[in-house]
């Protein structure tokens, strides 16, 4: 497989997962008045409960995949997204909020095999500056996904009810599960085999959990994705209740996402010659001082913001975004590539569960206004750079190595 092919085929095995997320934001109303939800703001709970299936499956997929290879648990995983995905459609008959709950959270744990083992694969062929520039390029393809998958959710919406998301999910997934089966090789190497025991696995996390370098930076990290998922949680509401976009909702949130593909895409152009921690670092400080901004502009201009001045400051935040995520996550797997599969599994699990968690709160404190949302911006924004301090013992811009 050249390295083309490698790269699209790892953007759309995480894509899957971006996928189950943006693609229902649409369907949320709907999804809302079909099954009698009568709280707005537990709406995204469709949301939130594949979340926490996503981060808790990741405990188990990364020491799996380190005993017994990447190809056979990552086609488990998205055979279980198919089946539940399908059985989704089932509840036109007796529909059920709880259990369209339960089986997103179930769709969540067959998605984590695709955050976790396609990491995984990476750091088995990359590392780096490499690794960094490779995932970045993964990065730009997936970003994708959040351009077009709330506008295909619509569309959708427009030929059937929100059960036919769901059959699109399905069928997405058993195409990349083809393409893998054919074309992707095992990649965990002989050597780097681990057997598959509580000792083991313990001791693969005790790696993990104490250095301090990965450990600090997948905490900022969850701290910034708790920011993504807070907006994710809430954009609907923001969108259409605020501002009301109405059908024009998937365009605005495009057009945030094609700002943090583009991010994604000078950030693989960029890193071999400046390295992961001074692009990172300098978006970081850029991330907290557009939040800042905003929060004050939030807090004492005119209510609502002007929709102008809203998406250009979103935009400005997320592009900062694009260079923080594929970083901070190379910058934590960057001493762990001899427990690759254990380190993306525990890594995954702290950052999708913590940033759900923290997205959580930040979507369920929606009050009518984009204020909790832009404070949470902020809030998190400070504390991933206190953990990011941290892991560098102070100093900020200072590469440990050429090579990151």
């Amino acid at each position: 497989m050249g390295k083309v092919e490698f790269i699209a085929l790892m953007a759309m095995l995480m894509a899957l997962n971006a996928l189950a997320i943006d693609i229902m934001l649409p369907g949320l109303q709907q999804i809302g008045a079909s099954l009698d939800v009568i709280n707005e703001n537990h709406r995204q709970y469709v949301v939130s409960a594949y979340l926490f299936g996503f981060g808790l499956a990741q405990l188990f997929y990364g020491p799996i995949s380190d005993r017994f290879g990447r190809r056979k648990p990552i086609i488990v995983g998205l055979t279980i997204y198919i089946l539940s995905s399908l059985a989704v459609v089932g509840l036109i008959a007796v529909p059920s909020f709880t259990a369209l709950l339960v089986l997103r959270f179930i769709q969540g744990i067959g998605s984590a095999a695709t955050r976790v083992i396609t990491i995984s694969i990476v750091r088995d062929v990359y590392g780096g500056r490499a690794m960094a520039e490779v995932m970045s390029l993964i990065m730009m393809v997936f970003m994708v996904v959040p351009v077009i998958a709330p506008g295909t959710g619509q569309l959708i919406l427009l030929f059937g009810d929100w059960h036919l998301i769901f059959v699109f999910m399905a069928v997405g997934a058993l195409a990349v599960v083809f393409w893998m089966y054919k074309r992707l090789p095992e990649t965990l190497h002989a050597e780097d085999v681990r057997p598959f025991t509580v000792s083991s696995v313990i001791a693969g996390f005790r790696i993990v959990l104490t250095n301090r370098v990965s450990l600090c930076y997948t905490i900022a990290s969850t701290f910034i994705f708790g920011a993504l998922f807070g907006f994710i949680n809430s954009a609907e509401q923001v969108y259409n209740q605020i501002y009301g976009l109405g059908v024009w909702f998937p365009v605005a949130f495009a057009a945030v996402a094609v700002f943090m593909s583009l991010s994604s895409f000078l950030n693989a152009r960029l890193v071999g010659r400046f390295g992961m921690r001074k692009l990172s670092h300098a978006s970081l400080l850029g991330f907290i001082a557009v939040t800042f901004v905003w929060l004050m502009i939030q807090i004492f201009g005119p209510q609502p913001m002007p929709f102008a001045l809203f998406l250009t400051l979103f935009a400005l935040a997320m592009f900062q975004f694009g260079w923080i995520g594929s970083n901070f996550n190379s910058l934590a797997m960057e001493p762990l590539g001899h427990v690759a599969g254990t380190a993306s599994s525990v890594l995954g699990f702290m950052g999708t569960i913590g940033g759900a968690s923290i997205g959580a709160m930040i979507g369920q404190s929606f009050n009518g206004t984009a204020l909790p949302m832009v404070a949470g911006f902020f809030t998190v924004s400070i504390a991933g750079l206190i953990f990011v301090l941290i892991a560098e013992k102070g100093k900020l811009f200072q590469p440990h190595n050429p090579r990151v």
